[in-house]
C-alpha cells in the first residue's frame, strides 16, 4: 500500500487523485496501475475505481492488448466543475503536463 507524504502547509491540494491518475494516463498510455498508484500515492485498487470513474464517464477510453491496457485521454471533453466547464480536459492536461517528468517526481522538493 502507498502513502504520500502530506504537502508542507497541510494536508490538501489542488489537484485532486483523479486529476493526478488522468495525469498519469495522459503523459504514458501503457502505464501499469501499480505505477499509477505509486506516482499518485494511493492504493493500486484506488487507483483502478479511478480509473474506471474517468473511463464510466468518458474520459477515458481502454484498450486491451495481449495483456496490457492500453488507456487513451478523451481531450475534447470539458471539465466537469462548473467553474471550468468553458476548458477542455485537453487545456488542463497542456498546462499540468509540460515540464512533468513522472520519474523524478520523488525528488522534487514539496
Amino acid at each position: 500500500m502507498s502513502s504520500a507524504p502530506l504537502p508542507p502547509n497541510g494536508s490538501w491540494t489542488f489537484v485532486t487523485n483523479h486529476a493526478a491518475v488522468l495525469l498519469c494516463l495522459a503523459r504514458d498510455s501503457g502505464i501499469r496501475m501499480r505505477d499509477v498508484a505509486d506516482r499518485v500515492g494511493i492504493t493500486e485498487r484506488a487507483a483502478q475505481r479511478i480509473v474506471a470513474d474517468l473511463a464510466n464517464e468518458g474520459y477515458v477510453t481502454r484498450r486491451r492488448i495481449g495483456r496490457r491496457n492500453v488507456y487513451e485521454v478523451e481531450t475534447g471533453r470539458t471539465m466537469r466543475h462548473r467553474l471550468a466547464r468553458h476548458r477542455e480536459i485537453g487545456d488542463f492536461l497542456q498546462l499540468m503536463l509540460e515540464g512533468l517528468d513522472l520519474e523524478q517526481l520523488e525528488k522534487i522538493p514539496g
